[in-house]
């Protein structure tokens, strides 16, 4: 999914503690009656894809979580990139390092790089779970392992969305946990539209937002789809997915689209 921006980043604590203040937990649908899903935490205010970052999500009224997984020595680390530059200390591809290692590393503010069965744990239902699959070759089994364990400590299926560009391995969760919704990944428009959703089984279509266009929401509709945009941070690009009939939207900032606009006062008369 794409990366925010640098203004993105600034947002201080305070501001998170004031929004808070001001978002009720138990808000299902943002004003605009989208579904908010905070994509990878609330990255907009803390280190992503950490507990630290689901946490905050959670106390700002957030319904879903986003996070990526990848699979890697029979471990499944909630981490987008492929390497680790960006958000830790580390060097390197995740995939080339040891598990003693990676668990070394600081991930922001003092955080550590999840297991998915931690932030789980962590969660305990206190808000549903929209896991994306980032690697191949096994993650989709390994996921399934995981999401039916906890389907049978009670988890319910609709509890998890899990998500993925990589359609194969969406059909190979499929194959083995098929109780559980699956939404596919889009980066484009593809010739036959939301099709492959379709062929899969697929509850939603996960679209780009510089790529969430009439014809693809309409067909994704009519085949009885939802429609969810990322990465949506902006109050612009808000009200133009309301316009547009999506169902949801993904964003590092859930407290801003959870907010009621503030109501414009009457001018005085003169």
């Amino acid at each position: 999914m794409r990366r925010k921006s640098g203004a993105e980043k600034t947002i201080g604590t305070r501001q998170a503690r004031d929004a808070i203040s001001v978002t009720p937990h138990a808000s299902r649908l943002t004003p605009h009656g989208l579904t908010v899903i905070a994509h990878r935490g609330a990255r907009g205010h803390a280190p992503e894809n950490t507990l630290k970052a689901f946490e905050l999500a959670i106390k700002l009224g957030a319904p879903w979580l986003e996070l990526d997984v990848q699979l890697h020595r029979d471990l499944l680390w909630v981490f987008h990139d492929d390497r680790l530059e960006r958000v830790t200390n580390g060097k390197g591809r995740l995939l080339e390092q040891t598990p003693d290692y990676l668990r070394s590393l600081d991930a922001g503010q003092g955080e550590r790089i999840p297991l998915l069965r931690d932030v789980i744990e962590r969660v305990r239902r206190r808000a549903k779970i929209n896991i994306e699959l980032k690697t191949g070759n096994g993650t989709a089994a390994a996921v399934a392992g995981v999401l039916r364990e906890q389907l049978e400590r009670g988890w319910a299926p609709e509890d998890f969305m899990v998500s993925s560009f990589h359609l194969p391995e969406l059909h190979e969760f499929k194959r083995r946990l098929p109780q559980v919704p699956l939404g596919v990944l889009l980066c484009g428009v593809p010739l036959d539209l939301a099709a492959c959703a379709s062929h899969l089984g697929a509850v939603a279509l996960n679209i780009a937002l510089d790529f969430a266009d009439t014809g693809l929401v309409a067909d994704a509709h009519r085949r009885g789809l939802k429609v969810y945009v990322y990465t949506v941070n902006e109050p612009d690009d808000l009200n133009r997915m309301k316009r547009l009939g999506v169902d949801g939207i993904f964003t590092d900032f859930p407290e801003r689209a959870l907010q009621r606009p503030a109501k414009k006062r009457a001018r005085p008369h003169t």
